[in-house]
């Protein structure tokens, strides 16, 4: 696992763009955010943790690992989707699994093509497949392809960090754009600090 590169170029320039995310990354200086850059894994993954607990989720996928070695998408496409279930998720979710492993073997989808692709082409490629909405899609953005500027409309925590920092009591769509594009071209960093604003509020 590698960390999300960036480093005092993109700080101050947030911190010239915005007074007050500027003084939130003073308060709580670098951060570190975990990234996998294996594409094929992370995708899973993500599906497997869909609306579980984070601890369920990692219980899930060691069972996963544990059962296939190999999370690729040949080994998967090839195994019944039962055995999938069996890892412990519902069948819904295992069908999304294998149909994403089936998808990609076969060629439908070229995950490393999508290293090459503008954001919005990697957000629709994804979302086209079952089992895949436009927030997943958002996070491997951030957390595989590591993209400089992704700030997350579907992401609830991204959105209740804005409203924490700049006190708002309600968030519309046209108020975040103009915080996202404030935030450009580093909205990813940007992201990171919303995220952990965010968790401090309801720690």
């Amino acid at each position: 696992m590698a960390n999300f590169e960036y480093g005092q170029k993109e700080m101050e320039h947030l911190r010239r763009r915005d007074k007050r995310l500027g003084k939130a990354i003073e308060r709580l200086g670098p951060l570190e955010c975990k990234v996998s850059p294996e594409l094929f894994p992370t995708l899973i993954n993500s599906v497997v943790a869909q609306q579980i607990s984070g601890k369920a989720a990692e219980t899930v996928w060691g069972r996963v690992k544990e059962r296939f070695i190999e999370i690729t998408p040949m080994r998967l496409a090839e195994v019944q989707v039962e055995d999938i279930q069996a890892c412990g998720m519902s069948m819904r979710k295992a069908t999304y699994v294998k149909g994403i492993a089936e998808a990609c073997a076969k060629g439908e989808l070229d995950l490393d093509g999508l290293r090459s692709l503008p954001d919005p082409e990697v957000v629709a490629r994804l979302s086209a497949l079952r089992g895949i909405g436009a927030w997943t899609a958002e996070m491997i953005l951030i957390f595989s392809l590591q993209r400089p500027d992704v700030v997350s409309w579907n992401d609830l925590a991204i959105r209740r960090g804005i409203m924490t920092l700049y006190e708002l009591d309600q968030l519309s769509r046209d108020q975040f754009d103009i915080y996202r594009k404030r935030y450009s071209p580093y909205g990813s960093v940007a992201s990171l600090y919303l995220w952990k604003i965010s968790h401090e509020r309801t720690e």
